[in-house]
């Protein structure tokens, strides 16, 4: 008898479950059957382990369970179809026990489902959502705060993605060497948005979620070793130099730590190095996609002895080119942050109102807070005491709100003129 076994159960879930969906995926061809096939392995395995004890190799024990669990259910469902009976007698025929080869097909089985959920029968952002969902099992409600949608609305795009899937019968594989260049631009962004999900949660209680940051780095290096092009480095370097802050970017309490306050002694140089050599390797070739133009941003911070240091003219400079080839609100409010570190807070508090003016991140939380920020800094009290009231309305992280609420109290009691 296995006294934590519960627990052991749930550590296996939160670190492989994906991986064993992955494999899984591989092995029943279908989303839908793989799910729930994982689900009735990790339910076997309370009952079984807890009686014959933990297996040597979990992951290759839950996929293989999982893999007959979707065989038993098709035979029960042939009675009623024929065609299922043969499918279910051609699974069986293929591999008698998948658990000897899982280890070593499953290094690739995440690139090879990222690919499948990419592939250019759905539209971009039904790909990116449904990667996001399938791959790394997030929220509804985190991938719509990524794309800046309604819940229901990136409901409705995953449904209707893995229909097409099932429907155009889009094969799970890595596509031939000439079809990668066409699909590239899916993959790169669905890891980015895996990325930024984990360097920066959406909501709960951790501002981190480190599985999620480093298996966007995982895939990352697989993708450049697949692909070594320009910006599949671009998007490497990027993610290697943000997570070199990881370790100063929060207390030991789980609190908030901004960039200018940050213990730059804490940051990795063994990943800066690599991330600065992945960055000249993505500005090798002319011009420079909007990956690499991130990463070079990353690189000056990363450069920067101290937070003075930083050479914030050059980033403006770097968000005006990314905002003409890659047009976003969100790019704006950055570049805008970046002329009010290099001009002053005037200067970024008028770029940050003309985009609110717009509509266009009225509900983004980030826009509401830079603005609290400047208008703070500019002695403008009541302005930033309405800005961060509206900014910890909209914040959905633990973390975040802390720090707003921090900010807020700072202000005091007393309102000042503006």
């Amino acid at each position: 008898m296995t006294p934590h076994l519960p627990q052991l159960l749930g550590e296996i879930y939160r670190n492989e479950s994906r991986l064993i969906f992955a494999a899984l995926v591989r092995l029943l061809g279908d989303f839908d059957l793989a799910e729930d096939a994982m689900h009735d392995a990790f339910k076997t395995a309370l009952e079984q382990w807890r009686k014959k004890g933990i297996p040597s190799n979990p992951r290759a024990w839950l996929v293989s369970t999982g893999r007959f669990k979707a065989i038993d259910l098709i035979r029960r469902q042939s009675k009623f179809d024929p065609l299922q009976a043969v499918h279910a007698e051609q699974m069986v025929a293929e591999t008698v026990d998948p658990s000897s080869q899982v280890d070593k097909a499953i290094e690739d089985d995440m690139l090879r489902l990222i690919f499948t959920c990419c592939h250019p029968a759905l539209s971009l952002d039904a790909r990116t959502a449904m990667t996001m969902r399938e791959v790394c099992d997030l929220t509804t409600e985190a991938i719509a705060s990524a794309f800046l949608v309604t819940p229901a609305t990136m409901a409705q795009r995953i449904v209707r993605a893995k229909a097409k899937i099932r429907e155009a019968k889009i094969p799970f594989e890595v596509p031939p060497e000439h079809e990668l260049p066409d699909r590239m631009d899916a993959v790169l962004q669905v890891i980015y948005l895996v990325f930024n999900e984990g360097y920066y949660t959406s909501s709960g209680g951790s501002a981190i979620r480190v599985d999620l940051s480093s298996e966007a780095i995982r895939l990352g290096r697989l993708l450049h070793t697949l692909l070594p092009e320009p910006e599949a480095a671009g998007l490497l370097g990027l993610m290697l130099l943000h997570e070199s802050r990881r370790s100063a970017r929060t207390t030991p309490t789980g609190d908030l730590i901004l960039l200018e306050d940050q213990n730059r002694s804490l940051w990795d140089r063994h990943l800066i190095a690599e991330g600065l050599s992945l960055v000249a390797h993505a500005f090798s070739s002319k011009p420079a996609g909007p990956y690499a133009l991130q990463a070079a941003i990353a690189a000056l911070h990363a450069e920067a002895a101290h937070s003075d240091a930083t050479d914030w003219a050059q980033i403006a400079g770097l968000y005006g080119l990314l905002l003409r080839i890659h047009p976003s609100p969100i790019i704006e409010l950055n570049r805008a942050i970046a002329i009010a570190m290099h001009k002053g807070p005037e200067a970024g508090l008028r770029q940050i109102d003309a985009i609110l003016e717009r509509g266009e991140l009225n509900s983004y939380h980030l826009a509401h807070s830079a603005r609290a920020e400047l208008c703070r800094k500019l002695g403008q009290i009541a302005d930033a005491r309405a800005s961060w009231e509206r900014a910890l309305a909209l914040a959905q992280q633990d973390p975040e709100r802390r720090f707003i609420e921090r900010k807020l109290s700072e202000l005091g009691a007393a309102s000042y003129p503006d």
